[in-house]
């Protein structure tokens, strides 16, 4: 294990990934390089049906990908090109006519289109574009297994009218839950994170633009069933002027924690506190908010306090030695607690994270979860930054000690496994 994770988790403001790539990830990926292999020679070997209706639904998923943005924490990104895929998968019809195409033509042109659409940002070496072509696949194959083979037995001919159009949401709304779930277990393989949680988060996405996604999904098959492919751009409208708004909003929530970041560094630029201490506590809170199972609005709410949490100092005429207030007496750390948080309601920042700044000096028996997290990582880490190489073990142990008031032992439990998995080094300033 790589023994500058901590240096990693204050650079990125993420914990970062497992750097070995586990062996259950790596059986999904090889499971889908299987399928999409074995579906292009079916359909190399039996020939493209349909050459029209399969280009223009491959255009579409193509233009789709090529307008995915990465860097916001929504979780589809790609909303027009998923929209597409799916439609295509459960595309019955085509202007009153039947189509022939199955399965494995589905995962085909699918697979082909979203690679040659995410050629680009591989280029520019922008997201996780190998777990996306992975979830896409994985996604799409699903909901072509439970249409293609009972619609082409025909099945399906007596499903008329709203029948069919129910029939058609049900798909989608199994398709969303088995991208949830599956999107969840890669991310649980890939850092251990608890699985409850990534899937509560994961099912919580899908109610948002998940939803939008499934609705044009079936619409735009429903729609090329009846008039054809002039549907294809008539619906896609629509779903753009979504994906843009979107953006928009994923980049007015990156401007504000990125004033956050700042605000947080006044207390570094002023010399109350080491450099990049409100960064590592915040990267380290987060990730044991993680392993604690918190939702991502509990963790960005914790992300923010953890950031924030020393902002009181600035009220001090003398600063801290070091910013270390873990040291002070109870009665000063939560006089500068309470002038932290009338700080952050001044700020206009959530109120909840005024809270936690103001109740991360108080006994944790009386703290929310997320002043509990804060406390003990702050701790930990002024405590490991005053006992020098190997003081990782010697705060730990402090902190287990401190149990019986100060600190939850759960949390310092969480704290430690976390670390263990990042190697116990001392973290670094800066």
């Amino acid at each position: 294990m790589s023994a500058l994770t901590p240096r990693l988790v204050a650079r990125s403001g993420r914990f970062p990934w497992h750097p070995r790539l586990p062996v259950p990830l790596s059986l999904v990926r090889a499971l889908t390089l299987l399928l999409t292999l074995v579906a292009l020679a079916d359909t190399l070997w039996h020939g493209l049906d349909e050459r029209g209706t399969a280009l223009a639904f491959g255009i579409l998923i193509t233009v789709g990908e090529l307008t995915r943005w990465s860097g916001a924490e929504e979780r589809e990104s790609a909303p027009l090109g998923a929209s597409a895929a799916l439609s295509y998968a459960l595309l019955g019809e085509q202007a009153g006519q039947p189509t022939h195409h199955g399965v494995f033509q589905v995962v085909t042109v699918v697979a082909a289109a979203a690679l040659l659409g995410c050629v680009p940002h591989v280029a520019r070496g922008r997201g996780p574009t190998v777990d996306h072509l992975t979830r896409r696949v994985l996604t799409v194959a699903f909901a072509a297994v439970c249409f293609q083979p009972l619609y082409n037995q025909g099945r399906l001919l007596e499903w008329g009218g709203p029948a069919y159009a129910l029939l058609l949401v049900a798909l989608l709304v199994l398709t969303a839950l088995c991208d949830a779930v599956l999107a969840a277990a890669l991310a649980h393989t890939r850092t251990r994170w608890p699985f409850g949680p990534l899937l509560w988060d994961e099912l919580r996405a899908t109610l948002g633009i998940g939803s939008a996604v499934c609705a044009t999904g079936a619409v735009m098959s429903l729609a090329v069933a009846v008039v054809g492919l002039w549907a294809l751009p008539v619906f896609s409208l629509p779903l753009l002027l979504t994906q843009l708004s979107f953006r928009r909003y994923a980049a007015v929530r990156v401007t504000y924690r990125q004033t956050i970041a700042s605000l947080a560094r006044a207390t570094e630029i002023a010399g109350y506190t080491p450099a990049g201490h409100a960064r590592r506590v915040a990267a380290l809170s987060r990730a044991v908010g993680r392993e604690l199972g918190l939702s991502e609005p509990d963790l960005t709410v914790l992300e923010y306090a953890a950031l924030m949490h020393d902002i009181g100092q600035l009220s001090l005429v003398d600063p801290v030695p070091a910013g270390a207030t873990s040291a002070l007496a109870a009665d000063e750390q939560r006089r500068i607690a309470l002038l932290g948080g009338a700080v952050v309601r001044q700020t206009g920042v959530d109120a909840e994270v005024a809270v936690v700044v103001e109740r991360q000096a108080d006994p944790y028996r009386e703290q929310p979860v997320t002043a509990r997290i804060v406390r003990a990582v702050n701790a930990y880490e002024e405590l490991a930054r005053e006992a020098g190489p190997g003081g990782t073990l010697t705060a730990l142990e402090k902190l287990r000690l401190a149990t019986a008031r100060d600190y939850q032992p759960e949390v310092v439990e969480s704290l430690a496994r976390v670390l263990l998995r990042g190697g116990l080094t001392l973290p670094q300033a800066g």
